[in-house]
């Protein structure tokens, strides 16, 4: 299914991953009632995820831990196949391409990983680092033209020349984070995937990297996805928010709206558990509610529950929540929800 917004960069349609975990032959096989049975069990990571993110937004996908945010962004770049479903980029279809095919998307396309600490080759300097991806995709340029590119990347990000000769071991995180950035925009790409990009930061370092992020989004004409488990960073950074849940969108809309007034019960529920120092420190406004707490555990993402897979912890499950999955619906505002109770008007 092709894109109908013409603007749009990135497409995802009804894409699936699952992970097989079954272990080899001897492992799957079992007797039962005197019958020999193979056994498989497969990790449902992502279900049925349809996205499109237009050029020059900062989309986070937001959700708990084991919600298959990473997975996204990895099967985005390519790092992963899908099982089922599509990825096309500015309208044509990338996800089943070979190596080679692929190569071109390579430079527009970047992804800045989660830890710093092990995203770098501790074996290269940083100048050797940022070299690396200049000799492989621009092996027309010159050596002293791919050295000038350097320079102007490190400046850039605030990454110091005399850097150039030092290794990773001897960086702190936020400066092993801006040589990654710096990594990243060394093929001047379009698209970056960015996996968690401050979790792993003292929250000190973690606004002057996402001050980092937006200036080289104005700059450079950036367009980003951006995976995050802390609402407060998509405050800051987002201009729409994909709230996922076991591999599912649950809710997709602008920051603004999706902030000042959540549908889905997991929204509210997310947002609820923002702490809060004052009124009116938000920038979107939030309404200030009580902690809603939810009952019951995740379930396990081998064994998916039927229906709406929130059901189980929802206050505002019916007979149709666990018969049915939610589709994901438009409302007045322009927000899409996942949810029968928005859908009925019961919430």
């Amino acid at each position: 299914m092709q894109p109908t917004d013409p603007r749009t960069l990135l497409t995802l349609r009804d894409l699936h991953k699952e992970f097989d975990i079954s272990g080899g032959l001897l492992n799957q096989l079992s007797f039962a009632r005197g019958k020999l049975r193979r056994n498989r069990a497969t990790v449902k990571a992502i279900n049925g995820v349809s996205l499109d993110i237009v050029p020059g937004e900062a989309l986070c996908l937001v959700g708990e831990s084991g919600c298959g945010k990473t997975t996204v962004g990895r099967t985005i770049m390519g790092l992963l196949s899908p099982t089922r479903g599509t990825v096309h980029y500015q309208h044509r279809r990338i996800d089943h391409l070979r190596r080679a095919a692929r190569l071109p998307y390579r430079k527009k396309m970047q992804m800045i990983f989660q830890n710093p600490y092990a995203s770098l080759n501790p074996r290269k300097s940083v100048a050797k680092t940022l070299l690396e991806p200049a000799e492989f995709h621009f092996p027309e340029i010159s050596a002293a033209a791919r050295r000038q590119k350097v320079a102007e990347v490190m400046q850039a990000v605030g990454v110091e020349a005399a850097w150039g000769t030092r290794f990773p071991h001897e960086f702190s995180g936020g400066q092993r984070q801006r040589i990654s950035i710096a990594r990243a925009l060394m093929v001047d790409p379009e698209f970056i995937v960015a996996d968690e990009p401050v979790s792993a930061l003292d929250v000190s370092i973690q606004a002057q990297v996402l001050n980092l992020l937006k200036q080289a989004a104005e700059e450079r004409g950036l367009t980003y996805l951006f995976i995050t488990h802390d609402l407060s960073v998509v405050e800051h950074f987002g201009t729409r928010v994909a709230v996922m849940y076991l591999g599912r969108i649950c809710e997709l809309g602008t920051c603004r709206e999706v902030f000042s007034s959540p549908r889905h019960p997991y929204t509210r529920a997310l947002l609820s558990a923002i702490p809060k120092v004052g009124r009116g420190s938000s920038r979107h406004s939030v309404h200030h509610k009580p902690n809603l707490k939810l009952k019951g555990e995740v379930p396990t993402p081998i064994h998916l529950p039927s229906g709406c897979v929130f059901h189980a912890r929802c206050a505002h499950a019916t007979d149709i929540c666990t018969a049915r999955i939610p589709p994901l619906q438009t409302t007045a505002s322009g927000v899409q929800v996942a949810c029968h109770a928005v859908a009925q008007q019961r919430i």
